[in-house]
């Protein structure tokens, strides 16, 4: 046998395997993802500010009724004050309506994590709306102060229902929080990020 084939051929194994165990020891290894508390805290800070800000407005109009004033001569006059002059308002009301997932109430049963896989439960999609008292017109209202104020209630949850009814504004707002999310864990090492369906709808 050769002194190359006895020798040179245990050295170079030797060496391969030196710099196979270098590369290994030596290669950057991906970041090991964190505890699932400190996973949620983190899930809450990047989507603090991932909410969808519209800009709406709606014409409304309020006839309240009578209310029973629990005595006779109040009864009467109720009903000869909503005869005579029947109170009536209408208004073009504007608002800014948020509509985003309440992350504030994620918690470790949203998140399921498996080696570089993590799967997301997106908690309920919630609707804040902001009325706007300085760009909203009143139109030929008789009511009180307190039937003004109703008047405007009720503007506010038909913007609340008519934002989470709307597909495209949830498909919007969905999309976002997922973009925020999906980049959220790549970071963190996470090589496959997959979203639930999201919970029941909430509005606040």
């Amino acid at each position: 046998m050769s002194r190359i084939l006895r020798y040179g051929v245990p050295a170079a194994l030797l060496f391969a395997l030196g710099a196979a165990t270098t590369y290994f020891v030596l290669a950057p290894k991906p970041p090991r993802p964190p505890d699932p508390p400190s996973l949620v805290e983190q899930v809450r800070e990047v989507t603090r500010l991932e909410t969808l800000d519209v800009s709406v407005y709606k014409k409304v109009s309020f006839e309240p009724q009578p209310v029973p004033a629990g005595s006779f001569w109040g009864d009467v006059l109720n009903w000869a004050r909503y005869s005579l002059r029947p109170p009536r308002g209408k208004a073009i009301v504007f608002a800014d309506v948020h509509l985003g997932y309440q992350f504030s109430k994620i918690d470790e049963s949203n998140l399921r994590a498996a080696g570089s896989r993590i799967e997301v439960q997106l908690p309920p999609l919630q609707a804040q709306v902001e009325l706007k008292p300085g760009e909203t017109e009143v139109i030929g209202s008789n009511l009180d102060s307190q039937q003004t104020a109703q008047l405007l209630e009720l503007a506010r949850v038909a913007f609340e229902r008519e934002a989470l009814a709307d597909s495209k504004l949830r498909e919007r707002a969905r999309a976002s929080a997922e973009h925020a999310l999906r980049g959220l864990f790549l970071s963190m090492g996470f090589r496959e990020v997959l979203f639930a369906s999201p919970q029941s709808s909430a509005s606040l």
